[in-house]
């Protein structure tokens, strides 16, 4: 099933300056016009995860408007960037669904992707949620679920244009780190937090026009004994944000390999995080910028030093309840040029 989601949406200025109040976000490309100029760009592009989670938000009304949860997401691709006045209009396919074992529930999984004004893809996504049974009786097909790769392969990284001026980079954020000052294994506690407040997560939710349920209904909520949920890509967001803090000269997101919403997250909680890094890409051509996979957990009402990236073994450890997310993603860092760049690690 193919579903062509209702109402495209122009995305402005005002979207990205609402986006910054929301979560505080510091990124040297989205912060001002001359930056962006400097660094080889006509104008701002839009942060990556405003566009992410407007289009996630189109997706909901036919996707996820009653799920139980949002499970994971794999494949995130940011193709080309999005700028102010450019309109989104989005598309999902069903690529598989399974039944749970309580036969009250299934798993849907499903690849969305968002396209500009012109036709050109921008976006492109898979996620997994999680749904109620109209019929808990009824009879399900034989489950199909999609073989899903862990990371977003080298070769299928977006590669925009950045000009060799995208180091300059360093003399807007004051930090000196590029893509080759960074060890894979490193860990950043980023220092700052942020609490969510309940008219934070709100008009966050209403802007991404994200009609789920479970962020809007405090009173359906309330009859169940619960509170309303943040919107997991609203914590994605500050936690984002957080990252400024040892990530300051990351331009752009190149992909999200995996992600998943661990535990909820509510109106008081306060969020921090840490990221270790985990592979850099080198992305050729004589590219001026490389990709640097991370990894980053959140945590809420918890110092990001209790955060746990592999236990004794070397395993990713069982998360415990004040984790709420975990995400692996890649993004663009200029990187020094010619016989100065370090080898590959």
């Amino acid at each position: 099933m193919t579903i062509r989601h209702a109402t495209p949406r122009t995305l402005t200025e005002a979207d990205r300056s609402l986006y910054i109040g929301l979560t505080g976000s510091r990124a040297a490309l989205g912060t001002a016009q001359t930056n962006a100029h400097a660094l080889g760009f006509e104008q701002r592009p839009l942060e990556d995860l405003l566009v992410f989670n407007t289009a996630f938000g189109k997706t909901v009304p036919d996707i996820s408007l009653n799920a139980v949860a949002n499970l994971g997401y794999a494949d995130v691709r940011f193709v080309a960037d999005v700028y102010p006045g450019d309109t989104l209009s989005v598309e999902t396919t069903i690529i598989g669904t399974k039944e749970n074992s309580n036969r009250k529930s299934g798993v849907v999984y499903v690849r969305s992707s968002a396209s500009n004004q012109h036709g050109r893809e921008v976006l492109t996504w898979i996620r997994w949620v999680m749904v109620h049974k109209r019929n808990f009786e009824a009879r399900c097909s034989e489950p199909v679920v999609p073989s899903l790769e862990a990371v977003v392969a080298s070769a299928r990284l977006p590669r925009a244009d950045y000009l060799a001026g995208v180091r300059d980079i360093v003399t807007m954020t004051g930090i000196e780190a590029l893509w080759d000052d960074y060890e894979v294994g490193e860990r950043i506690d980023h220092p700052g937090a942020m609490t969510v407040n309940d008219s934070d997560h709100s008009i966050a939710t209403r802007l991404y026009q994200n009609t789920a349920k479970a962020h809007f209904d405090g009173y359906a909520a309330a009859a169940q004994g619960k509170q309303r949920l943040v919107y997991g890509g609203h914590v994605m967001s500050i936690c984002k944000a957080l990252t400024y803090d040892g990530l300051e000269n990351a331009l752009s997101f190149l992909a999200i390999n995996s992600g998943s919403h661990v535990n909820p997250t509510h109106a008081g909680d306060t969020l921090a995080c840490a990221t270790q890094v985990l592979e850099k890409i080198d992305l050729g051509d004589g590219s001026p910028v490389g990709g640097l996979r991370v990894r980053t957990i959140g945590v809420k009402n918890a110092s990001p030093v209790s955060i746990v990236f592999a236990d004794a073994t070397g395993q990713r450890p069982t998360h415990p309840e004040h984790v709420v997310l975990d995400l692996d993603y890649t993004v663009a860092i200029p990187r020094l040029p010619g016989l100065q760049r370090q080898s590959t690690t």
